[in-house]
């Protein structure tokens, strides 16, 4: 199959990475007082609904390796958002858990998110939301 360039200006993948960039702005900007960095974000977002998760199934959940995602996972717990243990019935699984403050924090996290999605995206169609993340799966299980 013969490559075409795409311009810079109809590239989906630049579209995402600008939009990325911005987002993650925004985000910093909101959250600026909870003194974290994105992947540390990212990672209490996705534990915000209460459920402990395994290192590697909360590196699938964020998009990180294991081996990132333990210095994320450190940081954490230094500051009381997270525990970490072991996993009934397979004590080689570590379990990730929020602490109370860290409920908190990903609460705080959560509804900021949700806010920022619903201003972002109020303007398209229940379709248009839908196409989007349908191109979203695409890119991610393209890079599987």
């Amino acid at each position: 199959m013969k490559s075409e360039n795409v311009p810079p200006e109809r590239s989906a993948l630049l579209a995402l990475q600008r939009a990325t960039h911005a987002t993650l702005q925004l985000i910093a900007a909101e959250l600026v007082d909870l003194d974290l960095t994105p992947s540390e974000i990212n990672a209490l977002a996705n534990l915000a609904d209460g459920r402990g998760r395994t290192v590697s199934e909360l590196g699938a959940a964020t998009g990180t390796r294991p081996t990132t995602l333990t210095g994320v996972l450190d940081r954490l717990e230094r500051r009381g958002h997270i525990t970490r243990g072991t996993r009934a019935g397979d004590r080689r699984s570590v379990l990730i858990e929020l602490t109370p403050t860290g409920r908190l924090t990903a609460g705080t996290i959560q509804q900021t998110l949700t806010a920022l999605e619903r201003r972002a995206l109020e303007r398209l169609s229940p379709a248009e939301v839908a196409g989007f993340h349908a191109a979203l799966r695409a890119l991610t299980e393209a890079s599987a």
